[in-house]
């Protein structure tokens, strides 16, 4: 995905009977093997949900579960979910078996289509042969909507569904009032929902001792110290093979979403326990998403009681399971007591305005000539990498654009150093700060 490319929330969504070849396509649109193809109905459990960028259009692309009119429990929650989220996306792809022709499931998932009003494209897959097309077609005609016929293993098609999707696209999509929207994630039964209450001064969420109470991900508008912010608290997110049952598939699907669309991700660990591999996990998901995060020690006043110096034991659990990301902040509170609340606040504006600096072109290149002369240039091949300037851009939190001769010899010891740099020159600690580095037009100097 381009890096100027400006970020659209306009979402597709692929959806048809098991085995109809919907993860093919959505591997193939989304250039990765995210979903997992086998000859085999049900093979696709999961929600995925994956950036698109192409021909000047950006949308995010939706891979469900097949939809049977099957009894067992999965296969109900697989309907009702893809029933429940069709009304939240833009356009519907809904793939049909050009070998197998109309069978009733078929009919049943156009007419949920039609329930949502959604503008939708109707792709017969596996028609192998040119001369098939019309004769795969005819059975699906009765719906009045737009028909392509395609082979995915064959590429045959495709071009034609991503321009069907890109002429229903918007070139950007006009800026939404802003807002500061704060994800509340973690494991099972930490205390996001106590957290959350606490906060808003509420009991808004259910709040139990059974692990995966919250399923929706429920967003809550709040002020504090004259600004404005929407609280989302989300279901705990547990490993793939501990989601046992089939409601947890569809709450870390809703939790996922949420870290995508929240500028601030409040990770909640219980002070008891400490950070876990899992909750490393989770922080790398977040910073794969390029979100501010604060690492909330929830629990503290229990911690407090039964562990010997909780704190100290804490931060080295930090140093040794965050170990990509040393500097995050961490606050210790209690959802039960309150404590720790008035400096979780001032953290959350903290990171704001870290998340939103901006930096001019000027100070950054003053910044940039003076450190890479404290380290010797990376080399590529056998021609020391040259750097020409350094600029911010628009992504938040603050990302930089590093121009050279040879990027590709910037290795990622010398990225993080620049990194580290920046940070310190510019009080940007706890920030996940990213840099890119692109060939500079004068590319063929030494």
């Amino acid at each position: 995905m381009s890096l100027m490319t400006v970020r659209n929330d306009s979402k597709v969504a692929i959806i048809g009977r098991p085995n109809v070849g919907k993860s093919t396509l959505f591997n193939i649109l989304t250039d990765t093997r995210k979903s997992v193809v086998k000859n085999q109905p049900g093979v696709t459990r999961d929600i995925l949900i994956h950036p698109v960028s192409i021909w000047g259009k950006s949308f995010d692309l939706i891979d469900t579960g097949g939809i049977t009119e099957s009894q067992d429990l999965f296969s109900q929650m697989i309907r009702e979910s893809v029933k429940d989220f069709l009304h939240s996306v833009d356009l519907i792809i809904a793939v049909m078996d050009g070998r197998t022709g109309m069978l009733p499931e078929d009919r049943d998932i156009i007419k949920l289509i039609k329930q949502t009003g959604k503008e939708f494209l109707l792709v017969i897959n596996k028609v192998d042969k040119a001369h098939e097309e019309e004769i795969a077609k005819a059975d699906f005609y009765e719906f009045g909507v737009d028909i392509i016929s395609s082979s995915f293993e064959q590429r045959r098609g495709v071009s034609d569904i991503l321009e069907w999707i890109t002429n229903r696209l918007p070139d950007v999509q006009e800026e939404k009032a802003e807002s500061f929207n704060i994800a509340i994630v973690g494991k099972p039964n930490v205390g996001k929902s106590s957290l959350c209450n606490a906060l808003l001064g509420s009991s808004r969420m259910l709040v139990s001792d059974v692990a995966g109470t919250t399923v929706d991900a429920v967003d809550t508008p709040f002020e504090w110290n004259g600004k404005q912010y929407v609280l989302v608290d989300t279901a705990g997110l547990r490993r793939s093979s501990k989601r046992e049952e089939d409601v947890e598939i569809i709450s870390a699907f809703k939790s996922q979403e949420a870290i995508r669309r929240a500028n601030l991700v409040l990770l909640v660990v219980d002070s008891v326990m400490g950070p876990t591999e899992q909750d490393a996990k989770i922080m790398a998901s977040i910073l794969d998403d390029h979100k501010g995060v604060i690492l909330v020690a929830n629990k503290s006043d229990l911690a407090k009681d039964q562990v010997p110096e909780f704190r100290k034991k804490f931060k080295e659990q930090v140093q040794q399971n965050f170990h990509f990301f040393e500097d995050v902040f961490v606050v210790f509170t209690s959802a039960k007591t309150k404590h720790g609340f008035d400096e979780l606040l001032q953290m959350i504006e903290t990171v704001r305005e870290k998340i939103n600096m901006r930096i001019t072109t000027s100070d950054l290149n003053d910044f940039f000539f003076e450190t890479i002369r404290k380290a010797p240039a990376p080399v590529y091949a056998t021609t020391n990498v040259k750097f020409y300037y350094l600029t911010q851009t628009y992504q938040k939190p603050p990302a930089f654009i590093a121009f050279a001769n040879h990027p590709d010899g910037v290795t990622p010891a010398y990225r993080r150093f620049l990194m580290k740099n920046i940070k310190d020159k510019f009080d940007l600690q706890g920030i996940p700060v990213r840099i890119f580095c692109m060939k500079s037009r004068r590319g063929g100097e030494s």
